[in-house]
């Protein structure tokens, strides 16, 4: 691959990926790069539904083989051949996913801002459909350990990578509407699960032997198509020319002190206290968020129980085999149902920040999540399953508002130089939240089980108001959040030497340089086609299954 760089003849060609070869030509319409990066994020957003792989993968051995062995640990299962996997031990994958998500952004968060984001999708396609095809050999060989490797740490890689891969790019290329370019940027994470889950079901279905449960042909056929459309995500990615502006926009001299100008360099923003409160703001955000998806189906199974199948006298403890199996298909239409709160959070609340503030948004998630996961256990016992999954759906609106919104919170905060990287190195707040708010919320209910709770509303109230605490701490973070001290931001020297390779390498005029703010021409209606119509399916599958609920 080629390197820019000088040689005896001048300058030579700078390689394919290189962040030089896509710096965006006079004519370029900047609404084809969010088409790009939701292409990207769409395939990666399966990390959410791979728990659809766990009861499959959980009789991968076929059903005259035990369940699990009885004595068997972690480190056995990691490795028989002989036994089939538990599904705790299958879950640890989903666990890998968030924390090699939030530890790779960090630590190859500056190296993206070096490279471009072309080069990290690119790499980011290799980890993530890479390690589907090593999980695939994992589960031709009935090895645990290959399973982790390949989805969860290779996989994870992936993850990284490509969640921030167009952060920074975005914003960028819509300085004039920051956070609903954070919206766009994050939006398609959401909805990765709500396309991925029905499809690996499809195929699950059509590749199932009486020998086989199709799980690993499954893993092969979806790996080649996330492949072909994060590569077209990669290719699709272009950067704004140095001191690029949309046509006939200007920065307004913005009254809120909140948003500054200047730019913070990236070994300097995580001394700052702001970097921290804000990474307590997304962590506790996030904590509260990840603990309700991770509980949604046997919450809903256990606290409405018969009333899911017209049976209101049935508590859980009292419903049949076949019973649970039908609320159990009720359950999974909430989670996708869940899923699309998630989706259009992400965008709405990201937007709105536009017009509110950032501070002021986070201000909104917390009181309205605190009186709603407060509220939760009283509309338990109403019995009102539309108001319930009403707010649910609104808390899980704004878990996802929550990731979309702080890459413009940062970039508020920090400025822009910098942001996909110090967005990668926040993400460490994801990788704690994807632990602490799973392992809280699974400690308080095995407590609540051993102390005798039988399952039913009251199993979940005490998890409720924790989580309404953790909610009440973000709101206090949050308000502590000011704007950093003058010491803090680089000279305008500094900028101008860090933005120098790039001047040089597209010398030109300033403003707009003959790209301006772009429309959906042909070319890009047909590059959103390409990514809202699967995103279309996977709303209509949601819509059409979480309908059941209401019966």
């Amino acid at each position: 691959m080629a390197v820019a760089g000088t040689t005896a003849g001048g300058f030579s060609e700078p390689g394919i990926l290189d962040r030089e070869r896509i710096i965006a030509k006079p004519g370029f319409n900047r609404w084809l790069v969010p088409p790009a990066a939701l292409a990207i994020h769409l395939c990666i957003g399966m990390a959410y539904g791979f728990s659809v792989f766990w009861l499959p993968l959980s009789r991968a051995l076929g059903a005259d083989t035990p369940a699990a062995c009885a004595e068997m640990n972690l480190i056995g299962a990691l490795f028989t051949t002989a036994c089939n996997w538990r599904v705790a031990d299958l879950g640890w994958i989903y666990t890998l996913f968030f924390v090699l998500l939030g530890c790779s952004a960090a630590i190859w968060g500056g190296w993206l801002e070096r490279s471009g984001p072309r080069k990290a999708g690119f790499v980011a396609a290799c980890c993530w459909c890479g390690g589907i095809l090593v999980a695939a050999l994992g589960v031709m060989t009935h090895q645990l350990w290959l399973m982790w490797l390949g989805a969860g740490v290779i996989g994870g890689i992936g993850l990284g990578l490509g969640y921030i891969s167009p952060v920074s790019t975005l914003i960028k290329w819509f300085p004039d509407r920051r956070g609903m370019a954070t919206g766009m940027a994050i939006m398609g994470f959401g909805g990765g699960a709500m396309i991925g889950a029905p499809l690996a079901n499809l195929l699950m279905n059509n590749f199932k032997t009486d020998v086989s449960v199709g799980v690993w042909q499954t893993f092969v056929v979806m790996a080649i198509i996330y492949f072909v459309f994060m590569m077209g995500g990669a290719f699709g990615y272009r950067i704004p020319p140095a001191g690029w502006r949309p046509e006939g926009w200007t920065p307004p001299v913005s009254k809120n002190t909140m948003i500054t100008m200047r730019h913070v360099h990236l070994k300097n923003a995580h001394k700052t206290p702001q970097f921290w409160l804000i990474w307590a703001v997304l962590c506790l955000n996030v904590s509260a968020g990840i603990g309700v998806i991770g509980m949604a189906s046997p919450m809903l199974q256990e606290i409405f129980a018969g009333s899911l199948i017209g049976l209101p006298d049935l508590t859980f403890a009292q419903l049949d085999a076949g019973q649970k199996g039908q609320i159990a298909a009720i359950a999974a239409g909430f989670a996708g149902l869940l899923s699309l709160f998630n989706i259009g959070g992400r965008f709405f609340w990201a937007s709105l920040s536009d017009k509110i503030g950032r501070k002021n948004t986070y201000f909104a998630f917390f009181v309205i999540g605190i009186i709603l996961y407060a509220a939760a256990p009283t509309l338990a016992d109403m019995g009102s399953k539309a108001l319930f999954v009403l707010a649910f759906g609104i808390i899980l609106s704004m878990y996802g508002g929550g990731f979309a919104t702080i890459p413009a919170y940062l970039a508020d905060i920090f400025g822009t130089q910098f942001v996909g990287a110090i967005h990668g190195r926040l993400l460490t707040a994801w990788a704690t939240a994807g632990i602490v708010g799973p392992v809280v919320v699974n400690y308080i209910r095995e407590a609540q089980l051993a102390a005798g709770v039988p399952a039913g509303p009251a199993l979940y109230t005490g998890t409720m108001y924790i989580l309404a605490g953790m909610l009440v701490l973000g709101l206090i973070a949050n308000a502590l959040i000011r704007p950093l001290p003058e010491k803090w931001f680089m000279s305008d020297e500094e900028v101008a030497s860090l933005q120098a390779k790039t001047a040089a390498a597209n010398a030109g005029p300033t403003g707009s340089s003959g790209i301006g703010k772009g429309g959906f021409d042909g070319k890009a209606l047909a590059a959103w086609a390409v990514v809202g119509i699967p995103l279309l399916w996977g709303v209509w599958v949601t819509l059409r299954s979480s309908l059941v609920i209401f019966g």
